[in-house]
């Protein structure tokens, strides 16, 4: 695609994915006050202990969670095992205060950060990991989750997810409605026991494997959704977009979906009067909670992802203070 051809909302995100590879513009973030404030709407910090504060806030409010430990990308086998640990630290804190029962508290990974982009043993590297993941949270009463990532890792991080499910058929999915595939996944998936999140994609891809236009993302999504909530799995609709709510409860209601047969899911710090309005109308809502010391990526992913997050963010820096 030449440059001449990027709408204004395809420069902005260009830009915004640039600026999450930004070292100096991260430093500037971090020292400054203001930023620091916001960032913890969004974030919920940097160690163990700020993950569980924020997941107990949480649950007392109805709203259940699932908590990524942030790093991707991961080329040290040494940094790979660190966030493995992390998240056996993270599970057990949460079994020891009762935070887990019944998946209320649960996990989410990437598997790049477990070791999966590792050379020829990666795949391995990341499926022992995960393993490991998955046996302490079946110890504490939750489940897990593998998020999705570029499309170059889809078919080995499903490849992983078949592998974990031989022991731990409650293991989620996260398919992601943007690439082409998506549908023939979803229909693969939504059988009886799997757990599925579907969203619209947060990552740059090519046109070759990916829709371009927001419009045929979102009428994917909706495809996608119908699969998901007439099959026998347990679909996790992951959107803030108030129309999609919307349709989704429409779907439900016509598929015969029950409330606690599916659940919304939404990003912490990311509309949480409609979080609150969804859990007291008696919605399964679970709040994506990430917490670590690489936050700044992932906050500029979240603000290429959808222009009104980076709209919400930038408000917040005008008003904090």
């Amino acid at each position: 695609m030449e440059a001449g051809d990027l709408s204004p909302r395809t420069w902005l995100r260009e830009g915004l994915l640039l600026m999450s590879r930004n070292e100096t513009l991260r430093d500037v973030l971090e020292k400054a006050p203001v930023s620091r404030s916001v960032v913890q709407r969004f974030v919920a910090g940097s160690t163990t202990a700020d993950a569980v504060r924020v997941t107990r806030e949480l649950l007392a409010t109805q709203r259940m969670v699932t908590i990524d430990y942030l790093g991707e990308d991961t080329t040290d086998p040494e940094m790979a095992a660190h966030t493995r640990d992390a998240y056996l630290e993270l599970l057990r804190e949460l079994g020891e205060q009762g935070l887990t029962q019944d998946g209320r508290a649960e996990v989410s990974l990437k598997l790049s950060a477990l070791g999966q982009a590792l050379g020829a043993d990666g795949e391995q590297i990341a499926l022992d990991n995960a393993r490991a993941i998955c046996r302490a949270a079946a110890e504490v009463g939750t489940t897990v989750t593998l998020d999705m990532e570029d499309h170059t890792t889809t078919d080995s991080t499903l490849s992983i997810l078949r592998e974990l499910r031989r022991d731990w058929p409650w293991v989620g999915a996260v398919l992601q409605s943007y690439l082409y595939r998506t549908e023939q996944d979803c229909r693969d998936l939504a059988h009886e026991g799997s757990r599925v999140r579907l969203c619209k994609g947060t990552y740059r891809e090519p046109e070759s494997v990916a829709y371009q236009d927001k419009a045929e993302v979102d009428k994917a999504y909706v495809r996608c959704l119908k699969i998901l909530l007439a099959g026998d799995g347990y679909p996790m609709i992951a959107t803030h977009d108030p129309r999609l709510v919307e349709i989704a409860g429409v779907l439900a209601a016509r598929y015969g979906r029950e409330p606690g047969s599916y659940e919304y899911q939404m990003l912490l710090g990311i509309r949480p009067e409609e979080q609150r309005r969804l859990a007291a109308r008696g919605e399964r809502i679970r709040v994506y909670v990430p917490y670590g010391e690489e936050w700044y990526g992932y906050l500029m992913r979240r603000m290429a992802e959808r222009p009104a997050n980076l709209r919400f963010f930038l408000r917040s820096l005008a008003t904090t203070g």
